[in-house]
């Protein structure tokens, strides 16, 4: 008779303890590498006549989850490629049958290459500065004759979504919704425009400091990418939130967060993407956040939590890549 009663007192107090920090014990659950992230409320965007795709919506909730503290990176991508033989886009030529009129030499395996203009030019047009690179690809990433060797902590990058989307199967994780990166990036800041505060600094984060695409400074101690945790975390122990690499989401673009308002977990669905009117010929084009170490004052800034850009989803680049999510059942 003792032993009931004990058992029954020792099981309502485990249930009391349960329902009064749920949080405790889901943080548990986040594997190594990943931080967990308390679900709540906040004001995703920012209203602002510059960048109308960031229109605001109040009153977005998350539910609790786990998120990588850091980008992928070269190492953790090449285990998952030396486990499976898998190829990213970037490896595979374009195949005939989809672009029949394309000669074969533009059909070649490759992707887009940052390539600034040279020192003494004085203007350049718009975009030239990306070049499509044969044998361009995560493992070459300026080109056939570059390579990643010593560069193991470093994010990867010319991942397409496709990419991202085998890696987050064969991991066990997911590609973040767009209201769960930017609850993240702002790390408990909600009303703040840079992940640590009002003020901008070039030592919070791996950006482009001087005119862009002219010169860098490299005030911030780096030209081009950087390792993985190189710069402070945000209030949730999150690194490279801001710039470094952008990251996909699983949401597809529409212009501002209206459909947001006042929803759980939401994301837009390819059910009501919409056009971009910067690329009015792309049709499906995926949400990606944090702008890169190629975003400058004068061009881009978009390495706030709220700002956003839009990328085709067959499309890698020398600054595109990826951190994953783990969703949490039976959380808040």
């Amino acid at each position: 008779m003792q032993n009931k009663f004990f058992i029954f007192v020792f099981s309502f107090f485990l249930l009391c303890i349960l329902a009064i920090a749920p949080s405790a014990f889901a943080n548990n659950s986040c594997s190594e590498g990943m931080v967990f992230i308390n679900g709540g409320t906040f004001r995703m965007g920012a209203d602002s006549d510059r960048f109308p795709e960031e229109r605001a919506a109040d009153n977005v909730s998350v539910s609790s989850f786990c998120i990588d503290a850091h980008e992928v990176t070269n190492a953790e991508f090449a285990k998952f490629v030396k486990e499976t033989g898998y190829k990213t886009v970037a490896e595979i030529p374009l195949s005939k049958e989809e672009f029949p009129d394309l000669p074969d030499e533009q059909r070649l395996a490759g992707s887009l290459v940052f390539q600034p203009p040279k020192e003494d030019a004085q203007t350049v047009a718009f975009l030239s500065w990306w070049t499509w690179t044969v044998g361009a690809n995560w493992q070459h990433p300026f080109g056939k004759d570059s390579s990643i060797k010593n560069k193991d902590n470093y994010p990867v990058v010319h991942i397409s979504y496709k990419d991202a989307e085998a890696y987050a199967k064969w991991i066990g994780k997911s590609i973040p919704t767009e209201a769960q990166w930017e609850y993240a990036a702002r790390g408990g800041l909600d009303s703040a425009t840079y992940a640590w505060g009002e003020q901008y600094s070039e030592k919070r984060a791996n950006t482009w400091q001087g005119i862009f695409p002219f010169f860098n400074t490299k005030a911030d101690g780096y030209k081009g990418l950087a390792p993985v945790g190189s710069f402070p975390p945000n209030g949730y122990g999150l690194y490279d939130m801001t710039g470094n690499v952008w990251e996909w989401t699983s949401d597809f673009f529409e212009v501002g967060h209206d459909r947001m308002a006042h929803q759980h977990n939401p994301i837009a669905s390819d059910r009501h993407k919409s056009f971009d009117p910067k690329k009015p010929d792309e049709s499906v084009l995926h949400v990606i956040k944090g702008g890169s170490y190629l975003c400058a004052p004068n061009y881009c800034s978009r390495y706030r939590p709220a700002a956003r850009e839009s990328e085709s989803p067959d499309t890698g680049t020398t600054h595109i890549g990826f951190r994953l999510v783990r969703n949490l059942l039976n959380t808040i």
